[in-house]
């Protein structure tokens, strides 16, 4: 039902923050995790048990039940919203974080400022396939510090070296020409 309820939420806008005229495309658009919607499923379960007392509990309190469902409900269409709509893009040129539901905020790194990625993988997210990012750069006040329930942390990581790689700012690709060695 969670995800039904998530198809219907309108997706980000990403491509409206993409430098086409400079030649920049999105090498991956990353959402979260399926676990962030584990709250918003508990709240579900909880609004129908909230139905059921409001229908066969003590009939002076049904329109408390029902009032506390509502809220309940309105608690999980909400985070069932914000997971979605919390996207992070790479790019060929920056990684970027679209996110917000009633106000949209984008917050970018391009790739040549990244000096750090530590994936955190904690022992549930290895169990199910998901981890954390923080990132590094010069400017540590910034809003793409840390991003995370990401699936497949490992590959993404990955997906970030190559983009960084191929833009020419980890040095020679194959390494040190023998000739330069010691």
């Amino acid at each position: 039902m969670i995800r039904a309820l998530a198809e219907r939420i309108p997706e980000q806008q990403v491509d409206r923050h993409l430098l086409h005229d400079e030649g920049e495309h999105v090498v991956d658009l990353v959402r979260h995790h399926g676990i962030v919607y584990a709250l918003p499923s508990t709240e579900l379960v909880g609004v129908g048990a909230l139905w059921l007392l409001a229908l066969f509990g003590p009939i002076s309190w049904g329109w408390v039940f029902l009032l506390l469902s509502f809220g309940l409900l309105g608690h999980a269409v909400f985070v069932t919203a914000r997971e979605r709509r919390d996207v992070f893009v790479i790019t060929n040129m920056r990684v970027f974080r679209a996110s917000g539901v009633f106000n949209v905020k984008i917050a970018t790194m391009p790739i040549t400022r990244i000096l750090d990625i530590t994936v955190d993988k904690p022992l549930l997210g290895r169990l199910l396939g998901y981890g954390h990012f923080i990132f590094e750069s010069a400017a540590q006040a910034q809003g793409l510090r840390d991003i995370r329930f990401i699936g497949d942390p490992d590959g993404r990581d990955l997906t970030i070296q190559r983009v960084v790689q191929r833009a020419g700012l980890r040095g020679p690709r194959g390494g040190v020409p023998p000739h330069h060695l010691p």
